[in-house]
C-alpha cells in the first residue's frame, strides 16, 4: 500500500511514528508532509530508511492509498493546521490512519467525508471494548518474555524492540513482537494501545496479548512505553511491566539525555537507580532482571564518540549494551537469549 505520512514541523527528530513507518512498515511511503522541509528528501535526514520526497502538504503529494498521521504531540491532540491535509486526503479517496488520542472517526467533518468518498478512518489508539483486569497468568505461557523499558519517553524502546526481533529471527530464533503503542500497531497490524486503556485494564490488555501469542513463539519481545519515573506516564509503564510478567528487561536510554523530555524540571536518575527501580518493582509480581541496554546515539556525531557513549552506558548498567541501529546486536541479543 502506498501512503503519505504527515509530520509537519517535526521531521525527523519529533516524528517517531513517521520514522518507524519508514524503517519497519510494509507501506511504500510516497511522500512525507512537512511544511518546514518541503523540497528536501527523507534521505537528507535519515539515511538508513526508505527514501521519499518531503512536500508541503497533501495537495503536493502523489496518488496514495492512505494518509498516515506520523506524529503524536504530548497529550495526543489534533492540530487544526492538519485539517486541510486530512480533508484533502479523504476527498481524494484515501483512507486515513491516526495514532492520536483525538479520534478522527468522532470528528463530524472527517466522518462525513469518509462516508461520502468510501474511505476508512482507522483510529489506532481506540482500544477494544472487551478488555478487563489482569488475571496474573502471563508467566504461564511457553515463550520467554523480553520487555524494553526506558529512562524516559522517546528514547527508542519501539526501535530497540523491533531491532531485537529482527536480529533474533536472523539468528533462527522464533521471535514474536507485542505492540503496545500506536506506531508498533501500525507496523505490525495488531496490538492494544495501552496508553489509551482504562487504568484498571492496562495490565490485562498486555496480558491478553501475551496469552494470545505466548505459545506460538519461543521468545516474545514486548514494546515498552514511558518510564517508571515519568511524571505523566509512569502508570502505563508499571501496567506493562506487571501485565507482561517479563522474564528479562532491556533498558533503553538516549545518549546525553539528563532531564525528562517535556518536563525539564525533572532530572533523570542514574542508570544503576533505574536498574534497581525496575527490578524491585517487577519482583513482587514476577522477578525480572535488566540483562542488557540499548543506547540511542542518533545525536552523537561520529562512531568513535558513539562507541564511547555505549561503553559508558554498559559500564553503568553492568551489562552488555549497544546502539541497535548504529552497531550490531550480537552482545545484547546473546544476553537476552
Amino acid at each position: 500500500m502506498q501512503v503519505a505520512v504527515l509530520a509537519h514541523e517535526k521531521f525527523p527528530d519529533r516524528a517517531k511514528t513517521a520514522v518507524g513507518i519508514l524503517r519497519y512498515a510494509d507501506y511504500d511511503v510516497a511522500a512525507v508532509l512537512d511544511r518546514d522541509r518541503a523540497g528536501e528528501r527523507v534521505a537528507d535526514h535519515v539515511p538508513d530508511v526508505q527514501d521519499a520526497p518531503i512536500v508541503a502538504g497533501m495537495d503536493d503529494a502523489p496518488d496514495v492509498d492512505a494518509l498516515v498521521v506520523g506524529i503524536a504531540p504530548i497529550g495526543g491532540g489534533f492540530d487544526e493546521t492538519w485539517r486541510s491535509d486530512v480533508t484533502t486526503a479523504l476527498e481524494r479517496g484515501c483512507d486515513v490512519i491516526s495514532g492520536l488520542h483525538y479520534f478522527l472517526a468522532d470528528d463530524d467533518e472527517f466522518a462525513d467525508l469518509a462516508a461520502e468518498h468510501d474511505c476508512d478512518l482507522w483510529d489506532v489508539r481506540k482500544p477494544p471494548e472487551d478488555l478487563s483486569v489482569s488475571e496474573g497468568v502471563a508467566a504461564d505461557v511457553d515463550a520467554e518474555v523480553v520487555l524494553t523499558v526506558g529512562t524516559d519517553c522517546s528514547v527508542g524502546k519501539m526501535t530497540a524492540t523491533l531491532e531485537l526481533v529482527e536480529a533474533a529471527r536472523e539468528r533462527g530464533v522464533d521471535a514474536g513482537f507485542v505492540p503496545t503503542g500506536q506506531t508498533g500497531i501500525m507496523i505490525d497490524g495488531w496490538g492494544n494501545p495501552v496508553d489509551r486503556v482504562v487504568s484498571d485494564f492496562t495490565a490485562g490488555a498486555v496480558e491478553e496479548m501475551i496469552v494470545e501469542r505466548g505459545d506460538d513463539h519461543d521468545y516474545l519481545f514486548v514494546e515498552g512505553q514511558g518510564s517508571i519515573v515519568h511524571p505523566a506516564y509512569s502508570a502505563v509503564t508499571c501496567g506493562i511491566l506487571h501485565g507482561s510478567m517479563a522474564d528479562s528487561l532491556v533498558l533503553c536510554h538516549e545518549a546525553g539525555r539528563e532531564v525528562v523530555h517535556g518536563y525539564e524540571s525533572f532530572e533523570l536518575p542514574s542508570v544503576p537507580e533505574y536498574v534497581d527501580l525496575y527490578e524491585d518493582l517487577a519482583r513482587p509480581v514476577h522477578e525480572a532482571e535488566v540483562v542488557a541496554g540499548a543506547l540511542n546515539t542518533a545525536h552523537v556525531d561520529d562512531d568513535v564518540a558513539a562507541r564511547e557513549a555505549v561503553e559508558g552506558f554498559a559500564d553503568a548498567l553492568d551489562a552488555p549494551a549497544t546502539d541497535l541501529i548504529r552497531f550490531d546486536a550480537d552482545d545484547v541479543l546473546e544476553a537476552v537469549l
